[in-house]
Protein backbone atom coordinates (compact mmCIF):
# COMPACT_ATOMS: atom_id res chain seq x y z
CA UNK A 1 0.00 0.00 0.00
CA UNK A 2 1.37 3.33 -1.10
CA UNK A 3 1.40 6.15 1.65
CA UNK A 4 1.60 8.61 -0.73
CA UNK A 5 -0.83 9.19 -3.43
CA UNK A 6 -0.05 11.49 -6.81
CA UNK A 7 -3.34 11.91 -8.87
CA UNK A 8 -4.18 14.68 -11.76
CA UNK A 9 -7.63 15.83 -10.74
CA UNK A 10 -7.91 18.58 -13.48
CA UNK A 11 -5.54 20.16 -16.52
CA UNK A 12 -2.28 20.98 -15.47
CA UNK A 13 -3.37 20.13 -11.40
CA UNK A 14 -1.10 17.65 -8.91
CA UNK A 15 -2.79 16.85 -6.17
CA UNK A 16 -0.36 14.57 -3.48
CA UNK A 17 -1.97 12.48 -0.67
CA UNK A 18 -0.85 11.68 2.77
CA UNK A 19 -2.23 8.04 2.48
CA UNK A 20 -2.70 6.91 5.76
CA UNK A 21 -5.16 7.89 7.83
CA UNK A 22 -5.15 5.13 10.32
CA UNK A 23 -2.10 7.08 11.78
CA UNK A 24 -3.03 10.86 10.67
CA UNK A 25 -1.05 10.82 8.26
CA UNK A 26 2.14 11.07 11.05
CA UNK A 27 5.59 11.28 9.72
CA UNK A 28 7.41 8.33 9.34
CA UNK A 29 9.90 8.02 7.20
CA UNK A 30 8.21 5.37 5.13
CA UNK A 31 5.61 8.43 4.29
CA UNK A 32 7.87 11.45 4.03
CA UNK A 33 10.79 9.99 1.93
CA UNK A 34 7.94 9.13 -0.58
CA UNK A 35 6.61 12.81 -0.25
CA UNK A 36 9.78 13.93 -0.99
CA UNK A 37 10.29 11.77 -4.11
CA UNK A 38 6.70 12.37 -5.54
CA UNK A 39 7.09 16.56 -5.10
CA UNK A 40 10.73 15.90 -7.19
CA UNK A 41 9.09 13.90 -9.58
CA UNK A 42 6.29 16.52 -10.33
CA UNK A 43 8.27 19.37 -9.52
CA UNK A 44 9.99 18.17 -13.04
CA UNK A 45 6.83 17.46 -14.87
CA UNK A 46 6.92 20.00 -17.31
CA UNK A 47 2.60 19.74 -17.78
CA UNK A 48 2.14 20.37 -13.67
CA UNK A 49 1.51 24.17 -13.61
CA UNK A 50 0.40 23.99 -9.54
CA UNK A 51 0.60 21.50 -7.05
CA UNK A 52 -1.97 20.83 -4.42
CA UNK A 53 -0.92 18.77 -0.69
CA UNK A 54 -3.41 17.39 1.39
CA UNK A 55 -3.88 14.34 3.95
CA UNK A 56 -6.60 11.39 3.35
CA UNK A 57 -8.85 11.02 6.42
CA UNK A 58 -9.99 13.38 9.30
CA UNK A 59 -6.20 14.52 9.83
CA UNK A 60 -3.38 16.68 7.49
CA UNK A 61 -0.27 14.96 9.70
CA UNK A 62 -0.31 14.31 13.07
CA UNK A 63 3.73 15.13 13.12
CA UNK A 64 6.35 12.04 14.45
CA UNK A 65 5.14 8.76 14.21
CA UNK A 66 5.94 7.40 17.83
CA UNK A 67 4.54 3.84 17.32
CA UNK A 68 5.97 3.10 13.99
CA UNK A 69 8.16 5.15 12.44
CA UNK A 70 9.19 3.24 9.52
CA UNK A 71 13.09 2.14 7.96
CA UNK A 72 15.55 5.10 7.64
CA UNK A 73 17.50 4.11 5.11
CA UNK A 74 21.37 4.26 4.84
CA UNK A 75 22.35 4.03 8.54
CA UNK A 76 24.47 0.80 8.78
CA UNK A 77 27.44 1.53 10.55
CA UNK A 78 26.27 4.60 12.32
CA UNK A 79 25.94 5.40 15.79
CA UNK A 80 23.06 7.16 17.37
CA UNK A 81 23.65 10.98 17.01
CA UNK A 82 24.25 10.15 13.28
CA UNK A 83 21.09 8.16 12.86
CA UNK A 84 19.15 11.14 14.49
CA UNK A 85 20.90 13.49 12.71
CA UNK A 86 20.25 11.73 8.90
CA UNK A 87 16.82 11.06 10.09
CA UNK A 88 15.94 14.74 10.87
CA UNK A 89 17.73 15.75 7.20
CA UNK A 90 15.54 13.14 5.84
CA UNK A 91 12.50 15.33 7.17
CA UNK A 92 14.14 18.65 6.24
CA UNK A 93 14.64 17.30 2.93
CA UNK A 94 10.84 17.45 2.31
CA UNK A 95 10.40 20.98 3.42
CA UNK A 96 12.85 22.06 1.26
CA UNK A 97 11.69 20.19 -1.52
CA UNK A 98 8.58 21.57 -0.96
CA UNK A 99 10.17 24.68 -1.07
CA UNK A 100 12.52 24.06 -4.49
CA UNK A 101 9.68 22.63 -6.94
CA UNK A 102 8.85 24.85 -9.74
CA UNK A 103 5.49 25.11 -9.39
CA UNK A 104 3.16 26.81 -6.84
CA UNK A 105 2.55 24.45 -3.77
CA UNK A 106 -0.99 24.74 -2.30
CA UNK A 107 -1.71 23.04 1.15
CA UNK A 108 -5.40 21.79 1.27
CA UNK A 109 -4.93 21.56 5.00
CA UNK A 110 -8.09 18.79 5.79
CA UNK A 111 -7.43 18.10 9.55
CA UNK A 112 -5.22 18.63 11.99
CA UNK A 113 -1.70 19.55 11.25
CA UNK A 114 -0.14 18.97 15.01
CA UNK A 115 3.80 19.35 15.22
CA UNK A 116 5.90 18.58 12.26
CA UNK A 117 2.64 18.16 10.44
CA UNK A 118 2.22 21.77 11.52
CA UNK A 119 5.52 22.69 10.15
CA UNK A 120 4.70 20.70 6.80
CA UNK A 121 1.85 23.01 6.38
CA UNK A 122 4.06 25.86 6.64
CA UNK A 123 6.55 25.28 4.25
CA UNK A 124 3.72 24.85 1.18
CA UNK A 125 3.04 28.22 -0.64
CA UNK A 126 -0.18 28.94 -0.28
CA UNK A 127 -3.13 27.12 2.71
CA UNK A 128 -6.35 26.59 2.54
CA UNK A 129 -7.68 24.81 5.95
CA UNK A 130 -11.23 23.07 6.60
CA UNK A 131 -13.08 24.46 9.24
CA UNK A 132 -11.89 21.40 11.21
CA UNK A 133 -8.36 22.24 11.02
CA UNK A 134 -6.19 23.15 13.64
CA UNK A 135 -3.00 23.58 14.36
CA UNK A 136 -0.51 23.19 16.88
CA UNK A 137 3.46 23.31 17.34
CA UNK A 138 3.38 20.06 19.35
CA UNK A 139 6.95 19.96 20.56
CA UNK A 140 7.11 22.56 23.31
CA UNK A 141 4.49 20.21 24.87
CA UNK A 142 6.54 17.54 24.90
CA UNK A 143 9.26 18.76 26.48
CA UNK A 144 11.20 19.78 23.06
CA UNK A 145 11.53 22.98 21.38
CA UNK A 146 8.82 23.92 19.14
CA UNK A 147 11.19 24.78 16.94
CA UNK A 148 12.10 22.26 14.33
CA UNK A 149 11.31 21.82 10.17
CA UNK A 150 11.55 25.44 9.89
CA UNK A 151 8.83 26.62 11.88
CA UNK A 152 10.78 29.17 13.79
CA UNK A 153 11.65 30.47 10.33
CA UNK A 154 8.36 30.91 8.41
CA UNK A 155 5.86 31.52 11.39
CA UNK A 156 7.23 34.72 12.29
CA UNK A 157 7.13 35.25 8.56
CA UNK A 158 3.62 34.61 7.80
CA UNK A 159 1.82 35.94 10.44
CA UNK A 160 4.17 38.05 12.57
CA UNK A 161 7.20 37.93 15.64
CA UNK A 162 4.67 38.50 18.48
CA UNK A 163 1.93 36.01 17.59
CA UNK A 164 4.59 33.30 16.57
CA UNK A 165 6.03 33.61 19.96
CA UNK A 166 3.22 33.17 21.62
CA UNK A 167 1.64 30.42 19.18
CA UNK A 168 4.97 28.49 19.81
CA UNK A 169 6.00 28.94 23.47
CA UNK A 170 2.32 28.16 24.66
CA UNK A 171 1.68 24.76 22.71
CA UNK A 172 -1.64 25.61 21.88
CA UNK A 173 -4.39 25.00 19.43
CA UNK A 174 -5.05 27.21 17.12
CA UNK A 175 -8.31 27.30 15.15
CA UNK A 176 -8.84 27.10 11.55
CA UNK A 177 -10.91 30.18 12.12
CA UNK A 178 -7.95 32.00 14.42
CA UNK A 179 -5.28 31.01 11.12
CA UNK A 180 -7.52 32.48 8.91
CA UNK A 181 -7.64 35.79 11.07
CA UNK A 182 -3.93 36.29 10.93
CA UNK A 183 -3.00 35.01 8.07
CA UNK A 184 -1.97 31.71 9.02
CA UNK A 185 -4.31 30.41 6.06
CA UNK A 186 -5.92 32.20 2.93
CA UNK A 187 -9.21 31.55 4.60
CA UNK A 188 -10.96 28.90 6.37
CA UNK A 189 -13.59 26.65 4.38
CA UNK A 190 -15.96 24.29 5.03
CA UNK A 191 -14.41 20.87 4.79
CA UNK A 192 -16.78 19.32 1.76
CA UNK A 193 -15.48 22.78 -0.34
CA UNK A 194 -11.84 22.15 0.76
CA UNK A 195 -10.22 20.66 -2.83
CA UNK A 196 -12.89 22.74 -5.03
CA UNK A 197 -11.06 25.85 -3.13
CA UNK A 198 -7.39 24.62 -3.72
CA UNK A 199 -8.81 23.61 -7.51
CA UNK A 200 -10.34 27.14 -8.25
CA UNK A 201 -7.01 29.31 -7.14
CA UNK A 202 -5.01 26.47 -9.16
CA UNK A 203 -6.96 27.00 -12.53
CA UNK A 204 -6.43 30.37 -11.90
CA UNK A 205 -2.45 30.01 -11.67
CA UNK A 206 -2.52 27.36 -14.19
CA UNK A 207 -3.55 30.16 -17.07
CA UNK A 208 -0.75 32.80 -16.37
CA UNK A 209 3.03 32.57 -17.83
CA UNK A 210 4.58 29.88 -16.48
CA UNK A 211 8.15 31.72 -16.18
CA UNK A 212 6.15 34.54 -14.70
CA UNK A 213 4.47 32.14 -11.94
CA UNK A 214 7.66 30.34 -11.13
CA UNK A 215 9.68 33.31 -10.97
CA UNK A 216 7.39 35.27 -8.73
CA UNK A 217 7.00 31.93 -6.37
CA UNK A 218 11.13 32.27 -6.33
CA UNK A 219 11.22 36.12 -5.57
CA UNK A 220 8.01 35.71 -2.46
CA UNK A 221 10.19 33.43 -1.13
CA UNK A 222 13.88 35.83 -1.89
CA UNK A 223 11.98 38.63 -0.06
CA UNK A 224 11.51 36.53 3.03
CA UNK A 225 15.71 35.19 2.66
CA UNK A 226 16.68 38.85 1.74
CA UNK A 227 19.29 41.00 3.96
CA UNK A 228 17.91 44.29 2.57
CA UNK A 229 15.59 45.57 0.06
CA UNK A 230 18.21 47.22 -2.30
CA UNK A 231 19.25 43.35 -3.10
CA UNK A 232 15.51 42.32 -3.62
CA UNK A 233 15.23 44.62 -5.69
CA UNK A 234 17.95 44.29 -7.78
CA UNK A 235 16.61 40.48 -7.83
CA UNK A 236 13.26 41.75 -8.74
CA UNK A 237 14.13 43.89 -11.72
CA UNK A 238 16.35 40.43 -13.16
CA UNK A 239 12.97 38.41 -12.88
CA UNK A 240 10.82 40.83 -15.04
CA UNK A 241 13.24 41.62 -17.21
CA UNK A 242 13.82 38.01 -18.28
CA UNK A 243 9.97 37.61 -18.71
CA UNK A 244 9.71 40.85 -20.67
CA UNK A 245 12.42 40.35 -23.09
CA UNK A 246 12.37 36.74 -23.48
CA UNK A 247 8.52 35.98 -23.93
CA UNK A 248 5.70 38.20 -26.35
CA UNK A 249 3.68 37.61 -22.68
CA UNK A 250 2.97 41.66 -22.05
CA UNK A 251 2.09 41.60 -25.89
CA UNK A 252 -0.59 38.74 -25.64
CA UNK A 253 -1.88 39.94 -22.49
CA UNK A 254 -2.05 43.46 -24.22
CA UNK A 255 -4.19 42.21 -27.13
CA UNK A 256 -6.00 39.93 -25.05
CA UNK A 257 -7.19 43.13 -22.81
CA UNK A 258 -8.03 44.67 -26.38
CA UNK A 259 -9.85 41.65 -27.65
CA UNK A 260 -11.98 40.87 -24.52
CA UNK A 261 -10.96 37.48 -23.72
CA UNK A 262 -8.26 35.34 -21.65
CA UNK A 263 -4.45 35.89 -22.34
CA UNK A 264 -3.17 32.85 -23.72
CA UNK A 265 0.26 32.63 -22.04
CA UNK A 266 2.70 29.80 -24.13
CA UNK A 267 5.93 30.02 -22.26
Amino acid sequence: MSYVLLDHPREHVALITLNRPERRNAMAFDVMIPLRETVERVSRDNDVRVIVLTGAGDGFCSGADLEDPGPLPDIDGLTLPSIARRAMEELEDVVLALRKAHQPVIGAINGPAVGGGMCLAMATDIRFAAENAIFRAAGINNGLTAAELGLSYLLPRAIGASRAFEIMLSGRDVTAAEAASIGLVSSAVPRPDLLDTAYALADRIAAYSRLGVELTKRMLWSSLDTAGLQSHLEQEGTAQLLVRLTTRNFEESIRARKDGRPPVFTD
